[in-house]
């Protein structure tokens, strides 16, 4: 196809072709020749290359058939999550390494329970993994997803049962180092209570067991927070037909902190609550109720009323100086029963009649040491009261016993 065209304008990137109807064509100036200019007339011939077509179609169909056989015979397949072992705390979980094809992988996820537990560090190194703080006796559902650049792949969910206290087929056992006949009867003892003996520690390994703590084994079990017990656990979970603690039990624990079975438990929990009985008694017991002795107090006039003898009758004396004696005698102290005031009060003393009624007895026994001074007062001798007592010729007139005439 020929098409004359005429030149309008030519820049150095773009020339104006115009068409014979007036129409503008931007065309590239450099497929003009050099000499144009505007108003040149040039002739352009069109036609199709149908060879330049078959070729290029031919090498997009080639390129798409090995984009095929490459990428699109294989996808990423699923994960197969299974478990591998469960105790009464803790599962764990293995899975077949992951297959994604020539898709790239984004991420590997475990679920539990339908909500996210945890990324696996590796996926592709990793296949398998341990979940520790479980509920006893308890169902818990896992799954796994896998997400690539070609989608994403969940796998089918599991359910596992937590084991019962009872159920003892969980534990997993590596021995150490300890003797053969004691390796003998680790073994049965094993086989007895339905658990598991491995040679190495893996993932699944819940308890090391050995007499010395030593060798390549012990220290990744310690690497890896396995508790290194004695064998002495293992009978212990066999005895009581039930998992037991292990803080007893550990390598270089007290033997007095283990648990000895539950005949011979009952005995400390009996000495136990006796304890209990007897601290319960002493702190209900009042001093009230207990027997004091005497006070110094009463022990100390219960001694001078024994002691104490009636002093000698006075002397015969003159009206006119039995008067004045009589005017002169200090007043006898009548103390008062609270001992805590001990203050002095001052009483006219007169000498006993003959004729006493019995309540005067009475008080006379009841205070012995207030008779014994009214007789001394009336015999002119000094009174000898308790001490933080005044004398009665202290609280008189400043009269003592030398200023009294006989």
């Amino acid at each position: 196809m020929l098409v004359s065209l005429t030149v309008g304008k030519v820049d150095a990137g773009v020339a104006v072709l115009l068409t014979q109807d007036k129409r503008l064509i931007e065309f590239p100036s450099i497929l003009l020749p050099p000499d144009i200019s505007s108003g040149s007339i040039v002739d352009i011939t069109v036609s199709r290359n149908h060879k330049s077509e078959r070729e290029t179609a031919d090498a997009f169909y080639s390129l798409q058939s090995t984009i095929f056989r490459t990428f699109g015979q294989r996808t990423p397949s699923a994960p197969i999550l299974r478990c591998r072992n469960a105790t009464q705390t803790s599962v764990v979980l293995e899975w077949d390494p992951i297959d994604i094809a020539t898709a790239e992988l984004r991420g590997l996820t475990l679920y539990r329970n339908g909500s996210k537990a945890g990324t696996i560090p590796k996926p592709t190194e990793v296949h398998s993994t341990k979940l520790s703080g479980l509920a006893v006796d308890t169902e818990y559902v896992f799954h796994l997803i896998l997400r690539t650049s070609a989608g994403t792949y969940a796998s089918e969910k599991l359910a596992v049962q937590t084991h019962k206290m009872t159920d003892l087929s969980g534990i997993t056992i590596t021995p150490g180092h300890m003797p053969s006949a004691l390796r003998e009867s680790l073994q049965k003892t094993v086989d007895r209570i339905g658990a598991k003996i491995v040679d190495t520690v893996r993932i699944d390994t819940t308890h090391f067991v050995c007499t010395e703590g030593r060798g390549p084994a012990w220290e990744k079990a310690v690497e890896n927070n396995i508790p290194v017990v004695v064998p002495d656990w293992v009978k212990g979970c066999e005895r009581d037909g039930r998992i037991v603690g292990v803080r007893g039990y550990y390598l270089n624990a007290d033997p007095r902190l283990r648990q000895i079975g539950p005949g011979q438990q009952q005995l400390p929990s009996q000495q136990s609550q006796q304890q209990i009985q007897q601290q319960q008694q002493q702190q209900v017991m009042s001093p009230r109720t207990e027997v004091t002795p005497p006070t110094p107090e009463r022990a100390t006039h219960e001694r001078v009323e024994e002691s104490t003898t009636p002093p000698p009758p006075p002397p015969p004396k003159d009206d006119e100086e039995s008067e004045r004696s009589e005017e002169d005698e200090p007043e006898p102290v009548e103390q008062k029963t609270q001992a805590e005031e001990q203050k002095v009060r001052t009483e006219d003393v007169k000498p006993p009649p003959a004729e006493e009624s019995e309540e005067d007895d009475s008080e006379e026994e009841d205070a012995p040491g207030a008779g014994a001074d009214a007789k001394a007062a009336e015999a002119g001798l000094p009174v000898r009261g308790k001490p933080g007592q005044a004398s009665v010729e202290d609280d008189d007139d400043g009269a003592s016993f030398q200023d009294i005439k006989l």
